[in-house]
């Protein structure tokens, strides 16, 4: 499957299983969501360009690198915001911006409800992050909306993807790279992810 990333980090998988597991009550359920998102950001910005910057040691004067492009995080929520935490670690300077998006329990088509992105773009990246890409209806919409933004380097960062959700994504959005977890088998009748680990927002907020 071209452009899709699926992590093999010893860590993710481990994380991963916690995650699932049902028993998992939600602070610990928010910890390692915030946990995988640091780890899957850190494997999807190894491409991101940086510039040579001087530097004083205490012993010498030498080379390093700062980062060249302007990062920006865009979660959808609300389950995406439990990402952003982990990742604002990594790349405390990395704007955030929210997408408001909801699926629509009888078409599964994604609704948007809140957009407050500036009139032009303020950033060269962004990541869009969810845990779950499901029907893949919402990242879609979302990399529609930084499209027509202005965005020119767009990336999908998620910790479980279903086939369906994968697959739509590409076809639309056949340059939007796609990092994840795992990839489950399979949507049921009501497009959750199987085996999945249920609704991410509810687990995450304790409203489930």
């Amino acid at each position: 499957m071209g452009n899709i990333y699926p992590s093999t980090h010893p860590l993710v998988a481990h994380k991963l299983t916690r995650l699932r597991d049902r028993d998992t009550e939600p602070k610990k359920f928010r910890e390692l969501v915030r946990e995988m998102a640091a780890l899957l950001a850190y494997e999807a910005t190894a491409d991101l360009l940086t510039a040579a910057r001087p530097v004083e040691t205490p012993l010498a004067s030498t080379s390093g690198a700062a980062l060249a492009e302007k990062i920006g995080l865009v979660p959808i929520l609300r389950a995406g915001l439990g990402m952003v935490e982990g990742i604002w670690e990594l790349m405390p300077q990395a704007e955030v911006w929210h997408i408001g998006l909801y699926r629509d329990e009888q078409t599964l088509k994604p609704v948007e409800y809140y957009n407050k992105l500036p009139v032009e773009p303020t950033v060269s990246v962004c990541l869009i992050l969810d845990p779950m890409l499901a029907t893949g209806g919402s990242a879609c919409a979302t990399v529609d909306v930084l499209e027509r933004w202005g965005v020119k380097k767009i990336k999908f960062v998620g910790i479980i993807g279903a086939p369906e959700g994968i697959a739509r994504l590409q076809k639309e959005h056949p340059d939007v790279p796609i990092h994840l977890a795992a990839i489950d088998d399979h949507l049921n009748e009501r497009g959750y992810i199987v085996p999945g680990l249920g609704d991410a927002g509810d687990r995450q907020f304790g409203t489930g």
